[in-house]
């Protein structure tokens, strides 16, 4: 385990960005606990065994129990001077068999900070409308067996769009400090999924209150089923009471898709 109390000479580190990809079925979430298998704890063991004793690593978000992560962005400060692909290549030996991959590492300036220093995360949702169980998508998608009219939820995703008090979606156990939320997208898609159909929710924003996104694709589900019309989304959002919101859907299907900053560090292009 790293250590977060570590004195080191400024000067003679160097702050290592990396681009996560994980599979969270096997974690209780991105952030380090006692006892329990964490993306952070098994990538903070993989570094302490290139170099013990460094400080803790900082993630762009902390993913819940069951949340996976396509394009997580985390740093570290190292006192070696590693070549990224060296480093790249080293964490995902160490990493193994975790279902954790290291797709990108790039060194960063000294007060570059994989949270403070992005513009927005994106996530995405999928969710399997099929009669007969998923299997090779168990775990990774949430199915429904009924259909759903996307035409419908997206009227009512309508009304989430823009700065709003999201209280009535966020979990009684979310700790920011405020509930003033600006939904930048909430768009869906649909594709041809085997005997069935996939829903794909693209959800963009600056940052999310816990349980914000699957909140809000669970009451979506419920618009899509027709047991709420499309305008009940914007009455449960007036309301500002948790009881209005609809059934917090699994984890299952839930991506951090993506983080965004003012300059991609990875690509060393100026970023969307």
């Amino acid at each position: 385990m790293l250590n977060p109390v570590a004195q080191f000479n400024a000067e003679n580190m160097r702050r290592y960005a990396f681009k996560i990809e994980y599979n969270g079925q096997s974690f209780y979430g991105w952030q380090r606990q006692n006892a329990l298998p964490t993306v952070q704890s098994a990538l903070e063991l993989a570094l302490a065994k290139l170099e013990p004793d460094l400080p803790t690593v900082a993630a762009a978000g902390r993913t819940d129990t069951g949340v996976h992560g396509l394009g997580q962005v985390a740093h570290c400060d190292m006192q070696k001077d590693w070549d990224c692909d060296r480093l790249k290549g080293a964490l995902n030996f160490h990493l193994r068999p975790d279902k954790i991959s290291i797709i990108d590492c790039a060194i960063v300036d000294p007060d570059w900070h994989a949270r403070f220093s992005a513009l927005g995360r994106d996530y995405l949702f999928r969710l399997v409308c099929r009669s007969a169980p998923v299997t090779h998508d168990a775990g990774l998608v949430w199915q429904t067996r009924h259909p759903l009219d996307i035409s419908a939820m997206r009227a009512g995703a309508a009304y989430l769009i823009g700065t709003h008090d999201f209280t009535t979606f966020r979990s009684t156990m979310c700790q920011a400090k405020s509930p003033i939320k600006t939904l930048d997208v909430l768009d869906m898609s649909e594709h041809n999924y085997h005997a069935g159909t996939e829903i794909r929710f693209h959800v963009k924003a600056r940052s999310f209150l816990h349980n914000q996104v699957r909140s809000l694709v669970g009451s979506l589900e419920r618009v899509g089923a027709g047991a709420w019309r499309p305008e009940r989304m914007a009455k449960a959002l007036a309301a500002q009471d948790r009881s209005a919101c609809g059934p917090v859907c699994p984890s299952d299907g839930l991506y951090l898709e993506n983080v965004r900053y003012p300059t991609d560090v990875f690509s060393e292009t100026v970023a969307n």
